[in-house]
């Protein structure tokens, strides 16, 4: 039990690692970039920005029909992210002019899914958290009394 524990561990720690540095290393996560405006009222709409978002990564990465995930407004930026389903492709584009500012991998999407055991399934996400989690919690107590007893009991003796 132990072992498997300790693959869970080591896997964790290791992608979380990764995880934590994901907005200072551009291979991770490519860096959010600035547009020309942060009034909303000078956006285009969100519909055309799917348009050219979709159309950015069929010229840059020659891929089609990749579905969007979700979009992220950055207000305070001036940019709009649309994420892809497929790969974790990125185009960043400028909200107010629908400029393509970025095409890129996010190699933190599928490090993430790793981390969490979504890679494998939602079930066994679930499963693996919360094995990880308890594991965690048993170690730690367990370790605690290895290092409070033999103190106490030492203190004990000399008394």
């Amino acid at each position: 039990m132990g072992l498997a524990l300790g693959v869970f561990v080591l896997i964790s720690s290791m992608t979380g690692i990764a995880l934590g540095w994901k907005k200072n290393v551009d291979l991770l996560q490519p860096p959010t970039q600035d547009g020309s405006t942060t009034d909303l009222q000078k956006w285009v709409p969100l519909a055309t920005m799917a348009a050219i978002s979709t159309a950015a990564l069929d010229s840059a990465a020659s891929i089609k029909n990749n579905p969007i995930d979700r979009i992220e407004a950055r207000p305070e930026k001036g940019m709009v992210k649309v994420l892809f389903l497929e790969g974790s492709w990125e185009v960043q584009l400028d909200g107010s002019t629908g400029k393509v500012l970025s095409v890129a991998q996010r190699h933190s999407d599928w490090i993430e899914k790793i981390h969490d055991g979504s890679i494998i399934s939602d079930g066994f996400k679930l499963v693996s958290m919360n094995v990880l989690g308890l594991g965690l919690v048993l170690l730690s107590g367990t370790g605690f009394f290895l290092w409070f007893y033999p103190k106490k009991i030492r203190k004990l003796k000399q008394e």
